[in-house]
């Protein structure tokens, strides 16, 4: 039995069936993804979903779905499923035998002397999709219809019948050629052997994505299906069908397909599952490397981007992306701080620690490398930019007190890591003060003075740390002040505490790391990741559900979080060493479950703060996968 696998009896069963989801990425930023037997649940969903520079930075979905017919004697069997208002039309996952997701998505269906394979896979460099149907059995001659629908429109919104839409077709070799609005790149839908296109151009009226009515959100669409290819298909032969933005050469598919299987890694094992996660968040374009926080919606993101590059390339060996990575980001610094999310005339820089963070990648770097020379050479410049900034003061009110610490916050905005923000405003206002923000700038402090020996750094760095003890820490309590303002303390447990016991410098004795550590231990550790606030407080929120308002409630407010347990967990291994290794081991196992849950093969953004900490949010989350291949590695190191 392979790693990753699924209860058979269950997959016609669409409780179970549409709870799960595949998603693959390419390096062009380009995904395919939908549930496990096909039926798209979001409006993210689509078989190719790729970048349309030429309109805006956001991806499109180019082709939503397509619904197969296997014609046997006469009688046509629709293997296709998609949700329509009152019912699923058609029903094909009746027919489905068989789901495997190693390496590549594969579905079997079987329709009386008939068994189908499908088989998907996402080309690694083109914006392209292939799908491989193989005949495995059948008693008679054996037609296949493939029909596709069209969806053309930015993955944030949706589809609506009209009249501006483009139904003309040129044909291409063994396919047909659609350009559906005339600012869109084309799609070519080609196949790997002769076939029949039949043109019968028409809308279909509201298709219903589930999960987007359980989040509050617009739900229904409408597709245009532009007619069906047909070919004949014999027991034993494959046939490829492809969808992509440059025209393909029918002959070369079946090699395509095979040199895209060898390319993948085997997830026979959580970690080779992380280490494929890993390589899909990874974009290269135009010249440029970036993170993508999150499949499916998210873009890119700086302050996740310093968080998860580490895990996703250094402890893969992979120091040249790592700084590609970099270089790309500091391209976009805007005087002392990064993008929160975005770039170029694009870019949000409403974030108040991703500059910091910024510096904690960078000793990450040096910790797996030793390479202390390329950081210098590359990056001091730009690290002292950053410290004089934010000791002036820069936008967001963010500045250094006359006591070493730093401020930041504006009415209306939320500008650290718990950022939700509703009618209402700042779900989590913590204007002023951080503990997270001060811990990361006497870290910040402290590395620069290591690579410089400036003294009027250190002594900023010196009175930062007593600062720090005399503002934050309480003795009776144990712990530190989640954030002040002026003579106000906000005493709420939550996660932002831990930082100041991991960081490579910190301003804490390690009887106050120790103390800290055992409260959060007690009080947000699960199986998951560390829940954003206590449940014995007032505001703790166990569950994320409902539409975008109540959901904004909980993000931040109990909701757990998988990518602070990098932290906790390094924080714990300092203190303790060896002896705490057997706990940070069990914590790793406790995951071993989720690759067949939600996002297959992945890890999830979120998860509920109550038992039983079901998955939540993106399917796939950047610094979730990059904090446990850090942990992993963390481990291995002790």
């Amino acid at each position: 039995m392979s790693y990753i696998h699924f209860d058979k009896t269950q997959l016609i069963n669409l409780n179970y069936s549409l709870d799960r989801e595949i998603i693959r990425t390419n390096r062009g930023g380009c995904y395919t993804s939908t549930t496990i037997i096909g039926c798209n649940t979001r409006k993210y969903h689509g078989l190719l979903v790729a970048p349309q520079p030429q309109i805006d930075e956001q991806l499109h979905v180019m082709l939503s779905t397509v619904h197969e017919t296997v014609i046997q004697r006469g009688a046509s069997f629709n293997l296709g499923i998609s949700k329509f208002p009152g019912n699923y039309s058609p029903r094909g996952h009746k027919y489905l035998e068989d789901f495997s997701s190693e390496p590549i998505p594969k579905l079997t269906y079987r329709v009386g002397g008939v068994v189908l394979q499908k088989e998907i896979i996402l080309d690694t460099n083109r914006d392209r999709v292939m799908i491989r149907y193989t005949l495995l059995e059948a008693h008679s001659p054996t037609k296949i219809q493939i029909k596709p629908f069209l969806a053309f429109r930015g993955y944030h919104h949706l589809c609506k019948a009209n009249d501006q839409i483009n139904k003309e077709f040129q044909k291409v070799p063994n396919g047909a050629k659609f350009q559906l609005y005339p600012h869109y790149t084309p799609l070519y839908l080609q196949l790997s052997k002769k076939n029949v296109f039949a043109p019968m151009p028409e809308w279909y009226y509201n298709f219903e994505y589930i999960m987007e009515r359980e989040r509050g959100y617009e739900y229904q669409e409408d597709l245009f299906y532009p007619g069906y290819f047909e070919f004949d298909i014999d027991k034993g032969e494959s046939v490829i069908f492809s969808a992509g933005l440059i025209e393909a050469d029918p002959s070369t598919r079946q090699r395509a397909f095979e040199k895209e299987l060898a390319r993948r890694v085997p997830r026979n094992n959580f970690e080779n599952c992380l280490i494929n996660s890993a390589s899909q968040f990874i974009q290269k374009r135009d010249g440029k490397t970036h993170v993508i926080a999150g499949y499916p919606w998210f873009g890119w993101w700086g302050r996740d981007t310093f968080i998860a590059t580490p895990g996703l390339t250094l402890t893969q060996g992979d120091k040249e992306t790592f700084l590609a990575i970099m270089d790309t980001m500091v391209a976009d610094l805007h005087g002392p701080l990064f993008p929160n999310v975005g770039s170029g005339v694009m870019r949000n820089l409403s974030s108040m620690d991703a500059s910091l963070w910024f510096f904690w990648s960078l000793q990450q770097y040096i910790a797996f490398t030793g390479d202390k020379k390329t950081v210098k050479s590359r990056y001091l410049e730009k690290m002292k930019g950053i410290i004089d900034g934010y000791r002036l003061g820069t936008d967001y009110n963010i500045h250094m007190l006359e006591n070493g610490l730093i401020y930041g916050g504006e009415e209306g905005l939320a500008l650290t890591w718990m950022d939700a923000v509703n009618s209402d405003g700042p779900v989590t206002p913590r204007m002023g003060c951080p503990v997270e923000i001060n811990a990361l700038w006497y870290n910040a402090l402290c590395f620069y003075h290591e690579l410089t020996g400036d003294e009027e750094v250190k002594s900023t760095a010196d009175r930062v740390k007593k600062t720090f003890n005399e503002v934050f820490w309480d003795e009776e309590r144990g712990y530190l002040a989640d954030y002040v303002d002026g003579f106000y303390k906000d005493w709420s447990v939550r996660p932002n505490m831990i930082f100041a016991t991991s960081l490579p410098h910190s301003p804490l004795e390690e009887s106050q790391m120790d103390s800290i550590l055992e409260i959060v231990r007690s009080k947000l550790l699960t199986n998951r990741g560390l829940r954003s606030l206590a449940p014995d407080d007032p505001g703790y929120k166990g569950y994320y559900h409902g539409n975008q308002f109540t959901r904004d409630q909980a993000y931040h407010n109990g909701t757990v979080w998988v990518w602070l347990l990098g932290n906790f967990v390094e924080g714990y291994l300092k203190l303790h060493g060896k002896s705490g290794k057997r706990f940070v081991e069990k914590i790793i196992e406790s995951f071993d479950g989720v690759m067949t849950q939600y996002g297959v093969g992945t890890v999830a953004e979120i998860y509920d703060g109550d038992p039983p900490h079901r998955p939540k949010g993106a399917i796939s989350q950047a610094w979730s996968i990059g904090e446990l291949l850090r942990i992993m590695y963390l481990v291995k190191k002790v």
